[in-house]
């Protein structure tokens, strides 16, 4: 395997996001390979990129091993990963960026995958003067922006009750990641300590704009709370999520409590193959383009504190393609300049909320948050 001629690698380019993330790294003109472990299923996913034959990029085969993604990645700044389940297959991704000298990105949903990251690789990352920055995505980073713009417009609010919606189905990576954390601890945070959830706890949250409720879970935690564990204005994180039709979280439900009466006593083995049959039956093919006047998305937050309250709310659309921009615009910007945080760092502590902000509203992917305030 040759180095990298490319000073960006998207890593796992066979999957839905990963192709998105190239075509927003082809409207930003930088260079990239398109690595994956089948590399005619990359070739295949990348010719079907809208505009492609205007991108700088090659396609690259490579084995999931440490030495050969690290000889891949040595030459470029940047990784993009979206192999997942991540804390199954995300430490050689992970590894083979600090052994090669690249910022690492990923698109993780699972909570105990940020929290080994941080605890592993952080201190090394940040020595080496690199960021690592898992779940820059729609369903963390566009929340994380809501969260922080209710934190400015009020000083002094230290509680974050946060709301993920979204309509559409997930892809055949999510839907593998959601039941690969059923196996994991969840946590929400509490007067600044981890708390763990019951994994069959659900939430009916009122859907801000509409008179309706949705049926929400923990979703494995989120991310939330891990990146406002260690920020001095919050004490208290809680974030339930889930997709806007009722029947497919009445699955969920129901799925998470046959895993607890029926897989969780089986040996790690047999619960994860297990898991795997039933992801492959829901969600085996890529899904459709997303169609932004039906994949629409809703991040809500309720800051509180002793002395005052802010909601604000975000509605946008195509969540993938939200997620697939945020990956390209996080590459272009650590090629220009270094990030505002190294070592273990969300994109909004990285690259700045506010800025993110313009760049989803810049590719018309979000509207301008709704805030309301009372003090």
């Amino acid at each position: 395997m040759t180095a990298s001629t490319k000073p960006v690698v998207v890593y796992g380019v066979s999957g839905y996001t990963g192709r998105l993330i190239c075509e927003y790294l082809r409207e930003y003109h930088v260079p990239f390979i398109a690595a994956g472990r089948d590399g005619k299923k990359v070739q295949e996913v990348v010719d079907r990129i809208p505009g492609i034959e205007t991108a700088d990029y090659e396609v690259v085969e490579v084995s999931h091993d440490v030495e050969a993604l690290t000889s891949l990645f040595s030459g470029a700044s940047v990784v993009c990963n979206t192999v997942g389940p991540f804390i199954k297959l995300g430490p050689e991704a992970v590894e083979a960026s600090l052994a090669a000298g690249c910022h690492y990105l990923d698109t993780t949903g699972e909570q105990d995958w940020a929290l080994a990251a941080k605890e592993k690789w952080g201190q090394a990352f940040a020595d080496a003067g690199l960021l690592l920055s898992p779940g820059v995505a729609q369903m963390y980073t566009t929340g994380e922006i809501a969260a922080n713009i209710a934190l400015e417009t009020v000083p002094g609010l230290d509680t974050l009750d946060m709301l993920v919606l979204w309509k559409g189905f997930p892809t055949y990576a999510s839907t593998q990641t959601i039941f690969t954390i059923l196996k994991a601890d969840w946590f929400h945070l509490q007067n600044n300590q981890y708390v763990a959830w019951d994994h069959r706890a659900t939430r009916e949250c009122v859907v801000p704009g509409q008179h309706g409720t949705a049926l929400t879970v923990p979703w494995g935690g989120t991310l939330h709370p891990v990146w406002f564990k260690d920020d001095p204005r919050v004490a208290t994180c809680v974030v339930t999520g889930g997709v806007l039709d009722r029947a497919v979280m009445d699955g969920v439900v129901a799925t998470t409590g046959m895993f607890e009466e029926q897989i969780r006593p089986l040996d790690p083995v047999a619960q994860e193959a297990a898991l795997s049959d039933i992801a492959n039956g829901l969600q085996a093919d890529m899904p459709p383009r997303e169609n932004p006047r039906i994949n629409t998305s809703i991040d809500s937050v309720h800051a509180s504190g002793p002395l005052g309250r802010v909601h604000v709310a975000i509605h946008g659309n195509s969540n993938y393609k939200q997620t697939g921009l945020l990956q390209a615009f996080a590459a272009y910007s650590l090629l220009q300049q270094a990030p505002r945080r190294v070592g273990f760092a969300s994109a909004c502590q990285a690259f700045g909320h506010r800025e993110l902000l313009g760049v989803l509203r810049n590719f018309g992917l979000v509207l301008n948050p709704v805030v309301e305030a009372h003090t």
